[in-house]
């Protein structure tokens, strides 16, 4: 979910960790909020991309329908009201009329209509979105007009009724449909500036969009600074309580100068590294300002790449040594002796230092409390059906904040089963996994390293090696992040995440559906195309289970139905979940 009216420092450092404000020298503006970011958007394209480094620059320039407020609720913005139809299928919203599109350089230039939203929806089916996953079946007649069996968009299921009042007509009822809302393929664009921007609308330049929102961006420099200003037309902007924000690029090397910079007075916070030089004397003197960020909805997790296809980035000098490593990855009993092996805890304390090491800790895709079934959370439910796959799975506690999963004797005792049936299909040992890593960033290598001592210690170098591929921030972006196809994913073995799009489990459990995921480029898969790995791990009786768990209209069956995959998933291991945050925020009230 995303939260409109705050300022989100795009990969910005300060995620869940030990965080210092409010006791560095006083800036001499206190309405400018100054921090750093970590990673460049490399499109503002709202309607087309699906990463966070679109997301959290926009979503403080363009609103939507409706937003969320600090507590996640659902509050109107361009939306001052909507109904929903008895049978829930049609929702109708009617727009404020004060709402006003504007350049970069604050010039009004027409008025946000619900047509708007008919073109962007358009405009996003035409071009093929990263994200049309979130709406194609939603969306009636979306799916058909995507698929070319009609070129006529007036048989999708979305409409300006008049100028202020939009309505989406659904295939399928969907109780969670508001909540998708507040993702950028549904938010409104401008006809006449789409048309005169041509190829060029969205790219990194302030001026190559519209703003309807409460920040305009000022300046957008790639590895150097982003600078957003306060819309002064903004319809609420009585509520947006910071004048200027300016972003200052990070690469993760120099862990001091955050702390430097913040106590200079350069910086609003700073994030505080325990390994650092400085941190010992830093908590003592600030020792009553440091604070421990809160988890939240993004997870994150270690995943094979099951088909890889690229090895730039390698310590494999044998053919025989790529192969074996490709057998052992498919191999189930395999992955689960990497995943007991794995010490989150360790990990954990690489950024959170002893005393923090758990709290950033996650165990599932889907966060545990994320819903509820009945008097029980959605975690409880999938601890309860874990059971099912094996007597390791027992008494399992899936909750944040500790290693759900850390046993050598498990991970020594799924090794032997692996190693005995990959021998006997003539496999290699030891089996080498390629991890790639920032060589700029300090953290990303010690994660890593922790990563590699815990998983080698347990199993055994001459079993297991955990090869640190170490890469500038545009190599690893380039095969990982920003790679475009499954070929183009050059690892072995990636620790990525996701955040959800809206309020259902499969929000994250889609993401690995064999049909349309959103992350199995991840897994060396493309969606949709037929491959013989993903039998061979099971994914299609997954991607069954989220059929029929998606089919199902009853809450409680339904919730049932998805913790019942969320805990296949975990049995599969073809995701290691480990940790959770989202980027630093700052809001409206400045609560950093």
């Amino acid at each position: 979910m995303k939260s409109s009216k705050w300022i989100i420092a795009t990969g910005v450092v300060l995620s869940t960790g030990i965080l210092l404000a409010g006791c560095g020298k006083s800036t001499s503006n206190t309405s400018t909020y100054s921090y750093v970011y970590t990673q460049d958007p490399d499109t503002l394209n709202y309607l087309m991309a699906n990463r966070a480094t679109t997301s959290d620059v926009v979503t403080n320039l363009v609103d939507g329908l409706l937003e969320n407020d600090r507590y996640g609720n659902l509050v109107p913005a361009l939306a001052k009201s909507w109904t929903v139809s008895k049978d829930g299928l049609t929702y109708t919203y009617k727009l404020r009329k004060d709402a006003k599109w504007y350049t970069s350089e604050g010039e009004e230039y027409a008025g946000v209509k619900a047509q708007d939203f008919v073109t962007g929806l358009k405009y996003a089916a035409d071009n093929k979105s990263e994200a049309l996953y979130l709406v194609q079946d939603s969306v009636k007649g979306l799916d058909a007009y995507i698929k070319g069996e009609t070129k006529d968009f007036s048989t999708v299921g979305v409409k300006a009724v008049d100028d202020y009042t939009v309505q989406y007509i659904l295939s399928r009822t969907e109780p969670y449909w508001n909540s998708k809302t507040t993702n950028n393929i549904l938010f409104p664009v401008n006809a006449d500036f789409l048309k005169s921007q041509g190829k060029n609308f969205g790219s990194v330049k302030p001026s190559s969009i519209l703003y309807n929102g409460p920040y305009l961006l000022k300046s957008l420099t790639a590895k150097s600074s982003m600078e957003f200003a306060k819309n002064p037309h903004y319809y609420d902007k009585k509520n947006v309580h910071l004048d200027n924000i300016k972003l200052t690029y990070y690469d993760g090397s120099d862990q001091e100068a955050l702390i430097r910079n913040f106590t200079d007075g350069a910086y609003s916070a700073a994030r505080l590294y325990p390994n650092s030089s400085s941190f010992a004397s830093v908590k003592k003197q600030y020792a009553n300002n440091i604070i421990y960020s809160l988890q939240d909805a993004t997870s994150y997790y270690y995943n094979f790449n099951l088909n890889r296809q690229s090895y730039n980035h390698t310590s494999k000098k044998a053919d025989a040594q790529k192969s074996s490593t490709q057998e052992a990855v498919l191999n189930k009993a395999f992955r689960q002796a990497i995943n007991f092996a794995y010490n989150r805890t360790s990990y954990g304390a690489q950024s959170n230092g002893k005393d923090g090491a758990t709290k950033v800790l996650r165990n599932t895709l889907v966060p545990p409390t994320f819903v509820s079934i009945g008097d029980k959370t959605f975690g409880d439910v999938v601890s309860s059906k874990l059971v099912n796959y094996g007597s390791e799975w027992s008494n399992m506690n899936l909750t944040d904040a500790q290693d759900a999963y850390y046993n050598p004797e498990k991970a020594k005792a799924k090794f032997a089963q692996a190693k005995a049936e990959l021998q006997a299909k003539g496999v290699q040992f030891p089996i080498h996994l390629d991890v790639p890593a920032d060589q700029t960033s300090k953290i990303g290598v010690q994660w890593e390293s922790s990563m590699k001592q815990s998983v080698e210690s347990v199993l055994g170098a001459d079993n297991v090696v955990i090869d640190i591929q170490q890469m500038s921030s545009d190599e690893l972006n380039n095969i990982s992040y920003f790679a475009n196809t499954a070929a183009q994913k050059d690892y072995d073995l990636y620790n990525g995440g996701w955040s959800g799009d809206y309020q259902d489990p499969s929000t994250y459990l889609d993401t690995l559906n064999t049909k349309n995921g959103g992350s199995l480029q991840n897994f060396g898969l493309e969606p949709g195309q037929e491959n013989a790995k993903i039998k061979a791990v099971g994914l299609d009786t997954y991607t069954t289970m989220l059929e029929e768990a998606n089919a199902e209209t009853n809450e409680t069956k339904r919730y049932e139905k998805y913790a019942e995959a969320q805990a296949w998933l975990i049995d599969s291991a073809l995701t290691m979940p480990n940790l959770s945050w989202r980027d630093s925020v700052c809001d409206k009230d400045c609560s950093v």
